[in-house]
Protein backbone atom coordinates (compact mmCIF):
# COMPACT_ATOMS: atom_id res chain seq x y z
CA UNK A 1 0.00 0.00 0.00
CA UNK A 2 1.31 3.51 -0.86
CA UNK A 3 1.99 5.81 1.91
CA UNK A 4 -0.46 8.93 2.36
CA UNK A 5 0.45 12.23 3.33
CA UNK A 6 -1.84 15.15 4.94
CA UNK A 7 0.13 18.45 3.82
CA UNK A 8 -1.51 19.61 1.35
CA UNK A 9 -4.90 18.15 2.17
CA UNK A 10 -4.16 20.48 5.71
CA UNK A 11 -2.86 23.69 3.70
CA UNK A 12 -6.38 23.29 1.79
CA UNK A 13 -8.33 23.81 4.80
CA UNK A 14 -6.83 27.58 5.09
CA UNK A 15 -10.50 28.69 3.73
CA UNK A 16 -11.87 27.50 7.05
CA UNK A 17 -10.02 29.54 9.16
CA UNK A 18 -11.43 33.06 9.47
CA UNK A 19 -9.54 36.68 10.11
CA UNK A 20 -10.98 38.91 12.68
CA UNK A 21 -12.27 36.88 14.78
CA UNK A 22 -12.91 39.46 17.89
CA UNK A 23 -14.59 41.73 15.23
CA UNK A 24 -17.80 42.41 13.37
CA UNK A 25 -17.31 41.78 9.76
CA UNK A 26 -19.38 42.68 6.67
CA UNK A 27 -17.53 40.73 4.57
CA UNK A 28 -15.80 37.82 6.55
CA UNK A 29 -12.03 36.99 5.52
CA UNK A 30 -10.30 33.66 6.09
CA UNK A 31 -6.77 33.23 6.10
CA UNK A 32 -6.64 31.51 2.10
CA UNK A 33 -8.16 34.97 0.55
CA UNK A 34 -5.85 36.78 3.13
CA UNK A 35 -2.56 35.19 2.43
CA UNK A 36 -3.09 35.00 -1.60
CA UNK A 37 -3.07 39.06 -1.07
CA UNK A 38 -0.15 39.25 1.02
CA UNK A 39 1.70 36.93 -1.69
CA UNK A 40 1.05 39.50 -4.10
CA UNK A 41 1.81 42.34 -1.79
CA UNK A 42 5.15 40.62 -1.13
CA UNK A 43 6.26 39.97 -5.02
CA UNK A 44 4.96 43.84 -5.53
CA UNK A 45 7.00 45.15 -2.65
CA UNK A 46 10.25 43.05 -3.78
CA UNK A 47 10.04 44.42 -7.33
CA UNK A 48 9.77 48.02 -6.14
CA UNK A 49 12.65 47.06 -3.89
CA UNK A 50 14.90 45.82 -6.62
CA UNK A 51 13.78 48.76 -9.23
CA UNK A 52 14.02 51.90 -6.67
CA UNK A 53 16.04 50.39 -3.42
CA UNK A 54 19.20 50.03 -5.08
CA UNK A 55 20.28 47.45 -2.23
CA UNK A 56 20.87 43.88 -2.51
CA UNK A 57 18.11 42.66 -5.02
CA UNK A 58 15.39 40.18 -3.63
CA UNK A 59 13.71 37.25 -5.84
CA UNK A 60 10.06 38.57 -5.80
CA UNK A 61 8.77 34.82 -6.51
CA UNK A 62 10.73 33.73 -3.01
CA UNK A 63 8.91 36.59 -1.66
CA UNK A 64 5.41 35.47 -2.72
CA UNK A 65 6.07 31.94 -1.96
CA UNK A 66 6.72 33.02 1.86
CA UNK A 67 3.52 35.51 1.33
CA UNK A 68 1.51 32.20 0.42
CA UNK A 69 2.81 30.30 3.50
CA UNK A 70 2.99 32.91 5.95
CA UNK A 71 -0.01 32.05 8.05
CA UNK A 72 -0.17 28.46 7.52
CA UNK A 73 0.56 27.63 11.18
CA UNK A 74 -2.67 29.08 11.78
CA UNK A 75 -4.85 26.11 9.71
CA UNK A 76 -3.97 23.76 12.84
CA UNK A 77 -3.55 27.17 15.77
CA UNK A 78 -6.53 29.42 14.47
CA UNK A 79 -6.03 33.27 13.89
CA UNK A 80 -5.39 34.74 17.15
CA UNK A 81 -6.24 38.63 17.12
CA UNK A 82 -3.35 41.04 16.98
CA UNK A 83 -4.08 42.72 20.20
CA UNK A 84 -4.33 39.20 21.84
CA UNK A 85 -0.98 38.19 20.37
CA UNK A 86 0.61 41.05 21.06
CA UNK A 87 -0.85 42.08 24.33
CA UNK A 88 2.37 41.08 26.39
CA UNK A 89 6.36 39.52 25.41
CA UNK A 90 4.89 36.41 27.20
CA UNK A 91 1.95 36.28 24.99
CA UNK A 92 4.26 36.95 22.21
CA UNK A 93 6.86 34.51 22.85
CA UNK A 94 4.55 32.07 24.38
CA UNK A 95 2.14 32.15 21.06
CA UNK A 96 5.56 32.27 18.98
CA UNK A 97 6.50 28.48 20.32
CA UNK A 98 2.65 27.53 19.44
CA UNK A 99 2.85 28.45 15.83
CA UNK A 100 6.23 26.77 15.58
CA UNK A 101 4.77 23.60 16.73
CA UNK A 102 2.25 23.95 14.40
CA UNK A 103 4.24 24.38 11.74
CA UNK A 104 6.47 21.06 12.70
CA UNK A 105 2.82 19.30 12.82
CA UNK A 106 2.66 20.57 9.42
CA UNK A 107 6.23 19.48 8.37
CA UNK A 108 5.38 15.95 9.66
CA UNK A 109 2.68 15.44 7.04
CA UNK A 110 5.24 15.52 4.30
CA UNK A 111 8.01 12.90 3.00
CA UNK A 112 10.80 13.59 4.80
CA UNK A 113 12.81 14.99 0.88
CA UNK A 114 9.50 17.38 0.86
CA UNK A 115 9.74 18.12 4.40
CA UNK A 116 13.33 19.63 3.60
CA UNK A 117 12.03 21.53 0.76
CA UNK A 118 9.23 23.19 3.29
CA UNK A 119 11.06 24.25 6.57
CA UNK A 120 12.82 27.00 5.12
CA UNK A 121 9.16 28.44 3.76
CA UNK A 122 7.11 27.52 7.22
CA UNK A 123 10.62 29.11 9.10
CA UNK A 124 11.41 31.76 6.54
CA UNK A 125 11.00 34.57 9.29
CA UNK A 126 14.39 32.08 10.99
CA UNK A 127 16.14 31.19 7.27
CA UNK A 128 16.15 34.28 5.62
CA UNK A 129 15.68 37.32 7.41
CA UNK A 130 16.04 39.96 4.67
CA UNK A 131 12.29 38.77 3.25
CA UNK A 132 10.48 39.24 6.91
CA UNK A 133 10.57 42.83 6.54
CA UNK A 134 9.02 42.51 2.89
CA UNK A 135 6.19 39.75 4.04
CA UNK A 136 5.42 41.74 7.48
CA UNK A 137 5.05 44.93 5.51
CA UNK A 138 2.85 42.93 2.99
CA UNK A 139 0.88 41.66 5.95
CA UNK A 140 0.11 44.66 7.12
CA UNK A 141 -0.75 46.37 3.61
CA UNK A 142 -3.45 43.42 3.52
CA UNK A 143 -4.94 44.57 7.31
CA UNK A 144 -4.95 47.80 6.31
CA UNK A 145 -7.01 47.23 2.80
CA UNK A 146 -9.69 45.23 4.59
CA UNK A 147 -9.73 47.56 7.60
CA UNK A 148 -10.30 50.49 5.02
CA UNK A 149 -12.75 48.26 2.94
CA UNK A 150 -14.85 47.44 6.69
CA UNK A 151 -14.97 51.42 7.33
CA UNK A 152 -15.78 52.21 3.46
CA UNK A 153 -18.85 49.78 4.20
CA UNK A 154 -20.07 51.52 6.95
CA UNK A 155 -18.43 49.46 9.91
CA UNK A 156 -16.81 51.88 12.72
CA UNK A 157 -15.82 48.58 14.10
CA UNK A 158 -12.24 48.69 11.87
CA UNK A 159 -12.03 52.26 12.72
CA UNK A 160 -9.13 52.04 15.30
CA UNK A 161 -7.55 49.22 13.64
CA UNK A 162 -7.58 50.80 10.45
CA UNK A 163 -5.41 54.21 11.98
CA UNK A 164 -3.30 51.94 13.87
CA UNK A 165 -2.34 50.09 10.85
CA UNK A 166 -2.10 53.17 8.27
CA UNK A 167 -0.03 54.91 11.69
CA UNK A 168 2.20 51.83 11.35
CA UNK A 169 2.56 51.88 7.63
CA UNK A 170 3.26 55.32 7.63
CA UNK A 171 6.11 55.08 10.08
CA UNK A 172 7.55 52.14 8.12
CA UNK A 173 11.59 52.68 7.48
CA UNK A 174 10.91 50.15 4.09
CA UNK A 175 10.99 53.06 1.36
CA UNK A 176 9.09 50.42 -1.12
CA UNK A 177 6.46 50.75 1.26
CA UNK A 178 6.19 54.42 1.03
CA UNK A 179 6.04 54.01 -2.63
CA UNK A 180 3.46 51.49 -2.43
CA UNK A 181 1.26 53.94 -0.31
CA UNK A 182 2.57 56.78 -2.78
CA UNK A 183 1.57 55.06 -5.76
CA UNK A 184 -0.98 52.43 -5.57
CA UNK A 185 -2.97 52.68 -1.94
CA UNK A 186 -5.49 55.51 -3.86
CA UNK A 187 -6.77 52.93 -6.07
CA UNK A 188 -7.95 50.98 -2.95
CA UNK A 189 -10.64 53.58 -2.42
CA UNK A 190 -12.20 53.87 -5.97
CA UNK A 191 -14.93 52.07 -7.32
CA UNK A 192 -14.87 50.01 -10.64
CA UNK A 193 -16.04 52.99 -12.69
CA UNK A 194 -13.29 55.34 -11.48
CA UNK A 195 -10.74 52.95 -12.01
CA UNK A 196 -9.26 53.57 -15.40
Amino acid sequence: MKEQFDFYAYINRMKYIVRWGLMRNTNSENIQEHSLVVAIFAHALTIIHNKLCGSEELSPDKACVYGVFHDAAEIITGDLPTPVKYYNPVIKANYQDIEDVAKEKLLSMLPEDMEEIYRPILFYENNDEKYYPIVKAADKLSAYIKCAEEVKAGNREFVKAMEATRKSLDESDLPEVRYFMDHYMEGFNKTLDEMN
